[in-house]
């Protein structure tokens, strides 16, 4: 099929690749500006735009698709269908009705539940017991259009942000395309009313762990924050991130090290500790994090 693809980060380069893999032909690439980045604020491309120039692929970064000139070039692409992955523009009626066969989203949830800009980091930190990727076609509502595709799969344990994120991109690669595959065979399926959630952008009044929260809490948001924009607290005066963690046994004041280990108690149970990374350093596993920084038992988060 003649596709325009539409997104902007890293999670959209799978699905990008996977269409070119799959052998479409990529009428043309949509993603964000190139916004400046590093200490030298030079202006850095996004990752589907540096994979599409790799990939030899004409690329579009308009600020805005709300002009007719825009909507008219968009239109001209004479495109079957757009994907759309985590693309971060809301688009206009006029571009939802250009492609012959509509505006496709990959959405990474299992929609009602989690509509909106954080679908991955929420479901963490709500602790859901599974989570997944709809494609949907897109209408003008916030990720309220009916569902083509539905592909579901748990939350470990122990899962970061991080890593089900790049799960779930996989997933998404693989669901669009088999989804543009069976497209004349697959029928729409209106989103309940019932289940609706909205995942809010996260902010960062919220990565300050609270230790007197049970320990089931802290452990979802460590995992829900992780990497960014990371859940943190306060080591013998120093903010240091919490990228990892996992619940533990053990009892004490909210805050209080429990051990040579990295347990900590919270207001009810105890987490352990796994990847920490101080202001200015890398990442760490928890015993590298010890070896530079002590944390002895007794000591107060």
């Amino acid at each position: 099929m003649r596709i325009i693809f539409m997104g902007t980060p890293e999670f959209s380069v799978p699905v990008l690749d996977a269409l070119v893999g799959a052998g479409h032909e990529i009428a043309a690439v949509y993603c964000q500006p190139p916004r400046p980045a590093g200490r030298g604020k030079k202006e850095r491309p996004t990752p589907v735009h540096a994979r599409a120039v790799e990939l030899g692929l004409e690329v579009r970064h308009p600020v805005s698709l709300k002009g007719a000139e825009q909507q008219t070039e968009f239109a001209a692409l004479n495109a079957e269908v757009a994907v759309v992955v985590a693309y971060g523009m809301i688009l206009p009626q006029a571009v939802l009705d250009a492609p012959a066969k509509g505006c496709l989203n990959i959405h990474a949830s299992l929609l009602p539940r989690w509509r909106g800009a954080a679908p991955i980091h929420r479901a963490i930190m709500a602790g859901d017991a599974e989570t997944g990727v709809c494609i949907m076609q897109m209408e003008a509502g916030l990720d309220t259009g009916p569902v083509l595709l539905r592909v579901a799969t748990p939350i470990e344990t122990e899962e970061t942000t991080a890593q089900l994120h790049d799960r779930l991109s996989g997933m998404g690669a693989r669901a669009i395309v088999d989804a543009l595959a069976q497209l004349p065979d697959l029928t729409p399926k209106v989103q309940p009313d019932e289940g609706v959630t909205y995942a809010q952008k996260i902010d960062k009044a919220e990565a300050r762990v609270d230790w007197t929260k049970p320990a089931l809490e802290v452990d979802r948001q460590i995992r829900g924050l992780s990497p960014f924009p990371g859940a943190w607290t306060e080591i013998d005066g120093q903010r240091v991130k919490l990228l990892a963690s996992r619940l533990a046994d053990g009892t004490g004041a909210a805050g209080k090290v429990l051990n040579d280990a990295l347990t900590v108690a919270c207001g009810d149970g105890a987490v352990s500790l796994l990847r920490l990374q101080r202001a200015g350093k890398g990442a760490q596993d928890r015993d590298v994090f010890l070896r530079g920084m002590p944390v002895a038992k007794g000591a107060q988060l």
